[in-house]
């Protein structure tokens, strides 16, 4: 099994300048998804994929190590039998609470 690196080959201001445009971004991408949601009709308060997408902020901003994986964690099914039928073509991007689990 491969070591884990806990070191990347560019520095902070390489990483900085070859990434931060991009990521800008796509923090602007979820601003403006924040504010439709903001502006929409309807009430979805309870939806558990919007619950899970501010979990995610949390773990963004938390300062802990090891985002990537604790976000993949968070935003997958982690059920270990299939399901019988498909609610629609494609996937949820995350999976519903289980009884008890708290946002």
């Amino acid at each position: 099994m491969p070591s884990q690196s806990t070191s990347c080959p560019m520095t902070y201001t390489q990483v900085v300048e070859a990434y931060f445009m991009e990521h800008r971004a796509k923090l602007i991408d979820v601003a403006a998804f924040l504010d439709r949601l903001d502006r929409s009709t309807q009430s979805g308060e309870g939806d558990f994929r919007i619950e899970a997408f501010n979990r995610a902020i949390g773990i963004l901003r938390d300062g802990q190590s090891q985002r990537t994986r604790r976000m993949l964690e968070l935003l997958s099914d982690h059920s270990p039998q299939p399901i019988d039928k498909a609610p629609m073509q494609g996937a949820l991007g995350a999976a519903p609470l289980a009884s008890g689990e708290q946002a």
